[in-house]
């Protein structure tokens, strides 16, 4: 089975996660999430001497309810468990040096299975780590 560019991870109708290969990039840009998730990203793949017209962002009241992240293996491969917040596992997905996983729902852990550098980026602000997040015990 080849690997598409930008992989969704649903179990029973839930988007819980999102894994994102910019190694298979076309040309131009290309958006790996849907609008209305927390994190939005794009890539892009341009030629020598694009240039993007000079630009700002509008300012506009957006509310999160919940915190999604994104993390970019920039060295190295990880494992990430998906969960049910009951605890149940979903799956396994294996996140290899260059690859992105962006996680929208539910529960999730990370396993470090080689030497590995990290790039992790979430929506905020951050409330901390007792008030942004609950840990579950799997045992």
């Amino acid at each position: 089975m080849s690997k598409l560019i930008s992989e969704k991870i649903i179990h029973e109708n839930i988007h819980f996660a999102t894994i994102m290969r910019p190694q298979l990039a076309e040309e131009g840009l290309t958006f790996l999430t849907d609008d209305n998730n927390f994190i939005q990203v794009g890539l892009w793949k341009y030629q020598k001497g694009k240039v993007l017209q000079t630009h700002y962002h509008n300012t506009f009241d957006r509310i999160a309810t919940k915190t999604n992240e994104t993390v970019y293996v920039v060295k190295g491969k990880i494992t990430c468990n998906l969960y049910f917040e009951d605890g149940r596992k979903a799956s396994s997905h294996v996140v290899e040096e260059g690859e992105m996983i962006a996680m929208f729902n539910q529960a999730h852990e990370y396993i470090i299975e080689e030497d590995s550098l990290v790039i992790e980026n979430k929506n905020g602000p951050y409330f901390g780590p007792e008030k942004d997040r609950t840990r579950i015990d799997l045992g």
